[in-house]
């Protein structure tokens, strides 16, 4: 360029486009490669770890695949398959098809030892008759009073005729409603004369005695007093 200035000013002549490539040297940039080929793309990959790394020199540890069946052993025998569900292992074995029902649920229910049997009542005696009974106003009670009765005055009790029974403390007469009861009168004289607690409870301890015997309550029962002298 300064050349350039120098011929401008002084009037020498100037170069022309066509003496350019006669004052002007173009060289090509340095190659990065040392004179490879740099045309052809090169898409390989690269090795990782690099091959000069350190990962590459330390001692290389192989890797264990565990099979299928070190990951899950296989059960023991008897085999999964062949037991059967709700039967054990001893019973399953002489079992034949695993889509048995269990044993326990075969078995058929035991029967109560006794049946209880309702009796054929006689007419105007069903379970109505009695409620109209009750709420008509009639004394069923047989006393005037209500009473503190001990085990032996409850224990006078006891005939078809004269029959008291205690049911949860309290005493009833229950004369007029043994031929209303539904197991029979037989049954109800088991507890005719003496506490009938247990065995009501035992035999419908669903129903309410107080509602179905209210009508004849005469009174409480009380511990046996004591006979020793003060």
């Amino acid at each position: 360029m300064t050349s350039y200035l120098r011929s401008w000013l002084t009037g020498a002549p100037v170069a022309t486009v066509s003496d350019a490539p006669s004052l002007v040297k173009i060289s090509p940039p340095p190659s990065d490669d040392d004179g490879e080929d740099t045309e052809t793309e090169d898409n390989s990959v690269p090795a990782f770890p690099a091959l000069n790394s350190a990962q590459r020199a330390a001692p290389s540890t192989s890797l264990r695949v565990l099979s299928d069946n070190a990951l899950m052993p296989p059960p023991p025998v008897p085999s999964l398959a062949a037991r059967n569900p709700g039967v054990s292992a001893k019973s399953s074995s002489s079992a034949s098809s695993s889509l048995l029902v269990p044993t326990t649920t075969t078995k058929p229910p035991t029967k109560p030892s006794k049946k209880r049997e309702k009796v054929a009542l006689a007419p105007g005696h069903s379970p109505l008759d009695w409620a109209a009974l009750k709420s008509s106003g009639s004394d069923l009670r047989g006393v005037d009073t209500l009473m503190r009765i001990p085990p032996s005055v409850l224990k006078q009790h006891r005939s078809k005729d004269d029959a008291w029974t205690a049911i949860n403390g309290k005493v009833y007469n229950m004369t007029p409603y043994l031929p209303f009861h539904p197991g029979g009168e037989r049954e109800l004289m088991r507890v005719a004369g003496r506490d009938g607690t247990y065995l009501f409870a035992s035999t419908h301890a669903w129903v309410n005695a107080d509602f179905m015997l209210d009508a004849c309550l005469v009174g409480f029962l009380i511990p046996e007093p004591s006979t020793d002298s003060p």
